[in-house]
């Protein structure tokens, strides 16, 4: 469904509407920047940290590099490496481990500074220790954005404004954690591992 929204496919029935207006009505490039992805399965380009990094922003300043880093939790492994933020990539990002190429995949998302962000299992490649740091600054990356949340561990989603519970592609429950907790229904069962219990 997020594909949608930036016209990776187009909607074959219906309407996709950002801000009221159908997507199909934008400059699809204009579109697309004002929308940025962390995937399940992110690329990472051959060239530096900092090149990585300002993919979606070349006029990113080192601090501002810095600030976003330290939120995803990616400063502190990236001052390991000899060379810091101009340590080279390699394509496909093969000499750094998952779970640190997630964080700079998310850290580059916020470079980027799009009003809306879609973030489709991002913190599946993290250890749920290291989610749970990573989970504390993406909500300060989050502020001021529209962000789309697609998880399975409903720990990433627990303080969103409106959760959906999708099944078969339908929508069967909608509400904040709380709402959906309270409402005892499928969330709750998934939640609270009911299912496991059963």
């Amino acid at each position: 469904m997020v594909q949608l929204i930036p016209r990776l496919y187009d909607a074959t029935v219906g309407n996709i509407k950002v801000g009221g207006k159908n997507v199909k009505e934008y400059d699809l490039e204009k579109l697309r920047d004002a929308v940025a992805m962390v995937l399940q399965k992110n690329i990472l380009f051959a060239g530096t940290i900092k090149e990585n990094l300002r993919w979606g922003n070349k006029n990113a300043t080192d601090k501002e590099l810095i600030e976003v880093c330290k939120l995803a939790q990616a400063d502190s492994f990236i001052n390991t490496f000899q060379d810091g933020y101009d340590t080279y990539i390699e394509q496909g990002g093969t000499n750094v481990s998952g779970g640190q190429k997630q964080r700079l995949c998310i850290a580059r998302a916020a470079v980027a500074n799009p009003p809306v962000m879609i973030m489709d299992e991002a913190t599946s490649s993290i250890d749920t220790r290291t989610e749970a740091i990573v989970q504390q600054g993406m909500d300060a990356l989050m502020k001021g954005r529209t962000v789309f949340v697609i998880a399975h561990r409903l720990s990433t989603v627990r303080n969103s404004k409106a959760i959906m519970v999708l099944e078969e592609g339908r929508i069967i429950e909608r509400g904040d954690h709380d709402q959906l907790i309270a409402e005892k229904g499928q969330y709750y069962q998934l939640y609270t591992g009911a299912f496991e219990l059963e």
